[in-house]
């Protein structure tokens, strides 16, 4: 009777030790397929940065800094900030008129949805002309450009974080335009001072003390 009674209490027990161990394994399976959706969701929403460096032979500011200053500066930022740079472009072109080819290869590269993000030293590195920053706004507002970073310059993208963008390429845009006007009002005092405004005519050559042209001996007679 007592090994009657015994046998489905063993049962039951055993029964008991499966469930528990079926739940075990269930919860098991849950927490690995959450990690692994977590992960897979990491990844999708993960920012993939690329450096824009831009140096234009034409800029008579002596302050910005070289390609390779600006390509250490933005590894040494991305390094700080926990950001991944997957690649890094380089141009030596000026910004004042759209057209520059490795900028438009970058812009072209976030319209298509390889990358959402960009590191540079500061906004006048990616525009001087209305055109150029207008876009880099726009791809903001329609979400294909997600993250800004710059180590010089705070952005957010908030309203206000654009609205501080549009301003700082309209500073942009502006220390463009008004040294252009600065060097056309040099040249037009020194056209009526008597001066020449450019290189020198053959015959003559520049002098750079006097900062105006003398008669070249050499190539005068010919």
């Amino acid at each position: 009777m007592g090994k009657a009674l015994a046998a489905p209490a063993l049962a039951a027990s055993a029964a008991e030790a499966s469930d528990r161990k079926n739940s075990s394994r269930k919860e098991k399976d849950i927490e690995k397929k959450r990690e692994n959706l977590e992960r897979k969701n990491k990844t999708k929403t993960m920012t993939k940065y690329i450096a824009y460096c831009r140096k234009s032979t034409d800029e008579k500011d002596k302050q910005i800094m070289s390609i390779e200053q600006q390509t250490e500066e933005l590894k040494s930022f991305a390094q700080r900030e926990n950001l991944e740079i997957s690649e890094f472009l380089t141009e030596a072109e000026t910004a004042k008129i759209p057209g520059r080819p490795v900028f438009n290869s970058l812009i072209s590269l976030i319209e298509k949805g390889l990358i959402n993000g960009i590191i540079s030293w500061h906004p006048d590195r990616l525009a001087r002309n209305s055109i150029d920053g207008g876009k880099i706004i726009y791809l903001v507002d329609t979400g294909k450009l997600q993250s800004l970073k710059f180590p010089s310059f705070w952005f957010e993208n908030t309203p206000q974080g654009k609205f501080m963008l549009s301003i700082a390429f309209g500073q942009s845009k502006y220390y463009v335009d008004n040294l252009s006007e600065n060097v056309k009002r040099g040249l037009y005092f020194k056209l009526r001072r008597g001066g020449w405004p450019s290189y020198a005519p053959l015959g003559y050559k520049n002098d750079r003390n006097t900062r105006s042209i003398i008669v070249d001996p050499k190539a005068a007679g010919l």
